[in-house]
């Protein structure tokens, strides 16, 4: 049965949010030696330039499901929208190096505010038997956001812009930002936000336009969840989820020990270490994030199939051996030439398995009443964890090379088991069951 046009077109407008969470995310790491050489930057303050836009994340996610609750997910994505216009010109008009940090805080809580609220806005709306692919669409414009900055920064590189071309290839992200607030006016609320405020006939409406089969039964299941979770009174915090929130908070973790954000931002600084030029390692950087779009399609296609589990499993062990064998290129000084074919894989891997299952899963473990906060702490350790290792990484690697590498790829090992150990599969199991299966009925 084909997709509900009303939910499809809900599903792609929410998950835009993930398109400029992916290029303001990475379209820095084409910027770094202009910046580095306009405002003579250290090591250190280089990390603090590209690091700034993290800060604001950790406080965009922490923050987020404050209005999301209060406002819902729909009304607050719009707020989202016009920070990242906001940041989008911002930096490309900064007059300084502090303006421009200040305007990257700005889009890093947009970003931080989007892998809370888009995500959970997803989940929400979409039958459980779609539930995996629909949310998936948000981390697919993620990496399709990521290739387009990477794109973006190979075409204006050979425009040649001169001193101005930093300016360009941070600045053009306006214009996606502009497009999503305007079509975030024509999406529909979140039916389980609205049982949640007790707007019941608007509830069982959504669930009416977007398709639900059997919405009436729907309807009902989760106004006896919300009035389940109403009478239990509890919060985030409280012991009975204590699992919910060591699953969301490990596999947030794992996310960024895997080394990804480090190696997406410092990407062009990587090969140029490797000893490709700037053109050349722009080029290569368009490859990373072709392949980062392909491989996050393949498990798109499959998270609802296999399931979550052996989508992170399979993406452990792959990621461990391609980033042991980036420590051993930088260690050795040797075999340059397998840098990028190991780079790719290690991509093809990650997006295959935990980009593609991250926010997807965290949505999945919460029940209603704490979904918004869940989700937040999730979306917060996430960017925490991005933030300390993208603050030390220029540092580190100048120092010891290789060794982060070696690092990232342990982290991976210890992943594998701790998914083989301790993670429940989530596939076809609606929210409202999710919460049987885990206890937290």
């Amino acid at each position: 049965m084909p997709l509900n046009s009303v939910l499809l077109r809900s599903t792609v407008v929410a998950a835009l949010g993930g398109l400029l969470f992916g290029f303001d995310t990475v379209v820095i790491s084409g910027t770094t030696q202009a910046l580095t050489d306009l405002f003579h930057l250290s090591p250190l303050a280089l990390g603090v330039t590209v690091s700034s836009a993290l800060a604001g994340t950790i406080v965009g996610s922490m923050l987020a499901g404050i209005p999301g609750d209060a406002y819902g997910r729909r009304d607050s994505l719009r707020i989202l929208a016009v920070l990242y216009f906001v940041s989008a010109v911002g930096c490309g008009f900064a007059w300084n190096w502090t303006a421009l940090v200040i305007f990257r805080v700005i889009g890093g809580v947009a970003i931080g505010g989007s892998s809370v609220l888009g995500p959970m806005y997803i989940a929400e709306i979409a039958p459980a038997k779609y539930r995996g692919r629909l949310v998936g669409l948000f981390q697919f414009n993620v990496v399709f956001g990521i290739l387009l900055a990477y794109f973006s920064n190979y075409l204006m590189g050979i425009l040649n812009l001169g001193a101005a071309e930093w300016r360009w290839k941070l600045g053009i992200a306006a214009l996606p930002a502009a497009f999503f607030l305007v079509m975030l006016f024509g999406i529909p609320r979140s039916p389980r936000w609205l049982a949640k405020k007790r707007r019941i006939d608007e509830a069982r409406e959504v669930l009416r336009i977007t398709g639900e089969e059997n919405y009436e039964q729907e309807l009902q299941d989760i106004v006896a969840s919300v009035d389940a979770d109403h009478s239990a009174g509890d919060s985030l915090f409280s012991s009975k989820y204590r699992f919910p929130i060591f699953l969301a908070v490990s596999i947030a973790m794992f996310n960024q020990l895997s080394g990804i954000n480090a190696i997406l931002y410092y990407l062009n600084q990587i090969f140029a270490q490797a000893g490709f030029n700037k053109v050349s390692s722009d080029l290569q950087a368009v490859a990373i994030g072709a392949t980062n779009l392909i491989f996050t399609m393949v498990a798109m296609t499959l998270i609802d199939r296999i399931g979550r589990k052996k989508l992170l499993l399979t993406g452990a062990v792959g990621t461990a051996l391609c980033l042991a064998g980036v420590a051993y290129v930088f260690l050795s000084h040797s075999h340059e030439n397998i840098l990028v074919a190991l780079l790719v894989c290690y991509i093809a891997f990650f997006a295959f398995s935990q980009g593609a299952v991250i926010w997807v899963y965290i949505g999945e473990v919460f029940p209603n009443r704490v979904r918004a906060s869940g989700q937040s702490l999730g979306s917060f350790t996430h960017w925490l964890m991005a933030g300390i290792i993208s603050l030390g990484f220029p540092a580190v690697a100048a120092k010891s090379g290789g060794y982060p590498f070696i690092f990232f790829s342990a982290m991976m090992a210890l992943q594998f088991f701790v998914v083989l150990i301790c993670y429940p599969e989530t596939k076809g199991i609606t929210l409202e069951d999710m919460q049987k299966k885990l206890g937290i009925a």
